[in-house]
């Protein structure tokens, strides 16, 4: 068995992706590469907006900006080997490039679903608390924020990885997926896995369940707050900031949760692989629509930096 599984360091997976589907695979091909390249800009520049823009270092646009760059970082990740498998009849992956992989999707999933908690306690500090804003969010307190939601992604994603890949595949290298993924790979092993699906569970409803609960909670609050308000330029900016964050919400932690919080089985495979494939492909393409399709600040700060500051 150790012979077995040591095989596997020195070999490769190969990923299967939609090679059922060998019709739509230069269809997937163009659209998933049209909405790569949306993700790459529209994150990279509201990653660079909010760098040269000294209008939006603010808490909220910090925030946003570590968002983008970990959108660009989590699409990164898997969406250029898929690209390279739907193009070319190569579909295998290196065992250590699917390590890296693995490590990668898991510790930036991790990551967003920390972040997304900071950036709702922010709306609520500014929506339920405005007086004491600026000492709630200070500036080394939102940093402070930000490297606990990286560490603690990257950290997590140390232990459930390494842990992952310690189980012994018995030269089983088929990945019924387009990236190398927790549930897949353990379809593979060729001893008892309840250990690590249980672990995956509870891992998953740490990083998941609790996260989602805060954010309904501060949201729940802020609710509240929107209801007492008698302001109408109020209540439309308050819709607009937490309308938008809470659609990215939404976007993320549902798809996330249909994939990680079910048993795994045979049929949920395929139907598994287009959900993962929104989370990854579709959902950091439309983050930078929804924060700044309707958003004054940025289209100022756009203005300003063209040259042509006018009044909005």
């Amino acid at each position: 068995m150790m012979m077995k599984k040591n095989a596997s360091f020195e070999g490769f997976f190969i990923l299967l992706a939609f090679s059922n589907w060998p019709h739509l695979e230069v269809v997937l091909f163009v659209v998933i590469l049209i909405f790569y390249l949306i993700t790459l800009i529209g994150n990279l520049f509201i990653v660079i907006l909010t760098y040269l823009d000294s209008h939006l270092h603010t808490p909220m646009y910090f925030f946003l900006s570590n968002l983008s760059f970990l959108d660009l970082c989590y699409t990164t990740s898997s969406i250029p080997q898929l690209l390279v498998n739907l193009w070319g009849r190569e579909k295998t992956i290196s065992y250590a490039g699917c390590m890296v992989q693995l490590y990668f999707v898991l510790a930036l999933g991790t990551t967003e679903c920390v972040l997304l908690v900071v950036m709702s306690y922010d709306r609520y500090a500014a929506v339920c608390r405005p007086l004491h804003y600026t000492v709630l969010m200070h500036p080394c307190f939102c940093r402070l924020l930000a490297v606990a939601s990286w560490v603690s992604g990257f950290t997590t994603s140390a232990l459930h990885s390494s842990f992952t890949f310690w189980i012994p595949l018995c030269g089983h290298r088929l990945v019924n997926h387009f990236f190398c993924e927790v549930p897949a790979l353990l379809r593979l092993s060729c001893v008892d896995t309840h250990a690590n699906e249980l672990t995956l569970m509870v891992m998953s409803s740490i990083f998941v369940l609790i996260p989602l609960i805060l954010i309904l909670t501060s949201y729940g609050a802020i609710a509240q707050a929107v209801l007492r308000m008698q302001s109408t330029t109020g209540l439309q900016k308050v819709f607009r900031t937490c309308g938008a964050h809470l659609m990215v919400v939404s976007l993320f932690f549902i798809p996330v949760m249909c994939i990680y919080l079910q048993p795994p089985s045979e049929n949920s495979q395929d139907q598994g692989k287009f959900i993962a494939l929104f989370y990854t492909v579709v959902t950091p393409s439309l983050n930078p629509l929804i924060y700044t399709l309707r958003n004054k600040d940025v289209k100022r700060a756009v203005k300003r930096l063209m040259g042509l500051e006018w009044g909005i």
